[in-house]
């Protein structure tokens, strides 16, 4: 019967099941010990790592026990390094040993990285040496003076000695389903990021029912260059593909033609990448085809994915494609569409809902669920949302009602079938090739360069990067500055993908009767021509 208001109700054509991120290791290493769980996605055929499951849990354990020779189980402990077999091997201790992890950006630089281990309690941290040239000890020996309840800092070059100086004296604990198992930050309007909380329960039902939806079969060899700092990486790709004892390639970074070696060499079936990616990946096979065949199902999200990507992946690769949406605080995965979809509905919907997950539209203002068709907030409850934002009640109230309902901030419509549509989104937030940003953090670091008097941070169209970050600038009275010297200034500051790209100054904002920035009308008046660049870019390149 066709639905007439924007409700869906959970459906169980996905069981729940009672399981930890460690416990599915160990499952998936008494089931197929023999099989290869991950292949390390560097260029060498020859000097791939890789590892079986029986290999991965030993090495994980062994992990396990080191770390509480140091910590105890709850404590909170953060990797900030870039996709490597170490942080695989220490994201599953963590699990087993009923720790929680912290995941860090490696991009970030040294305020961001002391405000997430401080904000998130972290005893301890691993980390990579160095990441694209920048000194991370360096960075992690500078903030730990201000870090007191930070004890132990461990470089990923010293993980060996760190594990083999520790020798297993007792069993690992028991961990529950409902056990805390990473903090993952995601920025806020407020300018500081939030911690969601997350559970094995949650994550690892989440991961298992994307994996199912893809088609994921026993043995399947999944390909993804997705960050392990985002659950897209620790959560979908790794505990989706474990769960299904499939084999894990896993690239240091995204780098096209590498990718395409990878599918070819290694006969990967699956991959997972947001929308860049996508257009980079075809790109780069249209210079150089490699031998796709092997691939069934293509992934995307992160980003509104364009009807002519959804063909062109899909004609170029010869495969099946699939998009999903959701955000952290929901594990991630809230909606996705079906392999059995029309191509209208992959390309122009963000699918149905997950089993098990419920799912509402609401009218931001009356909190009553609109009709179908009409736009409102979308909410979702069950399993997959998060247990809070970590030490902060507030921010969580403000995010999941009384009820239990967890307001997305996403603008969405929901049509008779319960078919989800983009409209919007009640956010004031940016995503720029699958990464979240929020205007805030930016506007408050530029705040501090002398010569700017106002700014606003907004998210335009870009046809290769989703949305594209636009500042517009009220220059001080007297001061003079230009694009490259405050793209300096940010580098300072912040990751580089914070970095806005477009830079526009003007004398006065379209203001609200409230005095308050109209940032709609900015972007408006962007597309229109009426705001176009007009600082000179000397190095902002």
């Amino acid at each position: 019967m066709p639905l007439t208001t924007s409700y869906w109700a959970a459906t169980d054509d996905g069981p729940l099941l009672d399981t930890t991120a460690g416990q599915i290791l160990r499952d998936a290493a008494a089931a197929v010990p023999n099989k290869t769980a991950f292949i390390e996605g560097t260029a060498d055929p020859a000097s791939r790592k890789r590892l079986t499951y029986a290999e991965l849990l030993a090495e994980s354990e062994r992990m396990a026990h080191a770390l509480l020779g140091n910590f105890k189980p709850g404590d909170h402990v953060a990797i900030w390094a870039p996709n490597c077999q170490e942080w695989l091997i220490v994201q599953y201790g963590l699990a087993l040993a009923g720790m929680v992890l912290v995941t860090v950006n490696p991009a970030y630089r040294g305020s961001e990285l002391e405000y997430v281990l401080k904000q998130s309690r972290a005893r301890g941290i691993f980390f990579a040496p160095e990441h694209r040239g920048f000194d991370m000890r360096a960075t992690v020996d500078t903030v730990a003076a201000a870090l007191p309840e930070l004890e132990f800092r461990v470089g990923f070059d010293d993980l060996p000695a760190f594990v083999d100086a520790h020798e297993v004296k007792s069993a690992l604990p028991d961990v529950e389903p409902g056990d805390s198992v990473m903090i993952q930050y995601t920025s806020g309007t407020t300018g500081f990021p939030k911690g969601a909380l997350l559970g094995h329960h949650g994550v690892t039902n989440n991961a298992r029912h994307m994996a199912l939806i893809r088609g994921a079969g026993n043995g399947t060899v999944d390909i993804t260059a997705m960050p392990l700092f985002h659950t897209g990486g620790c959560v979908v790709s790794v505990l989706g593909t474990h769960q299904t004892h499939g084999t894990l390639i896993l690239l240091p970074e995204f780098e096209p033609n590498l990718f395409l070696d990878l599918i070819e060499q290694e006969r990967a079936q699956f991959a997972l990448a947001v929308p860049t990616m996508l257009i980079a990946l075809l790109e780069a096979q249209r210079a150089n085809p490699r031998d796709v065949s092997s691939m069934e199902v293509v992934i995307s999200g992160g980003a509104v994915v364009p009807i002519e990507i959804v063909k062109r992946v899909q004609q170029d690769f010869d495969t099946n494609f699939a998009i999903v949406f959701g955000q952290t605080e929901t594990s991630p995965v809230n909606t996705s569409t079906r392999l059995d979809d029309t191509p209208e509905d992959i390309s122009e919907s963000l699918g149905r809902a997950l089993p098990q997950a419920e799912v509402k539209i609401v009218d931001p203002e009356s909190g009553k669920t609109v009709a179908v068709g009409d736009a409102g907030e979308l909410c979702t409850r069950g399993y997959l949302t998060m247990k809070e934002y970590f030490e902060m009640p507030e921010a969580t109230a403000n995010t999941i009602d009384a009820d239990g309902w967890l307001h997305t901030g996403d603008l969405c419509s929901m049509d008779e079938r319960g078919y989800f549509y983009i409209q919007g989104r009640l956010k004031d937030m940016i995503i720029r090739g699958g990464e979240n940003i929020y205007p805030r953090e930016i506007e408050d670091i530029l705040f501090k360069h002398p010569a700017v008097a106002e700014i606003a941070i907004v998210g335009v169209a870009d046809e290769r990067w989703g949305e594209q970050i636009a500042a517009f600038v009220r220059v001080a009275e007297g001061a003079t500055t230009n694009a490259g010297e405050l793209h300096d200034f940010m580098r300072e500051h912040m990751a580089p993908h914070k970095t806005p790209k477009i830079w526009i100054a003007l004398d006065a904002y379209p203001l609200t009767p409230s005095g308050k920035i109209q940032k709609f009308r900015l972007v408006e008046m962007y597309n229109d021509g009426e705001l176009t660049p007009n600082m000179a870019e000397d190095n902002a390149a």
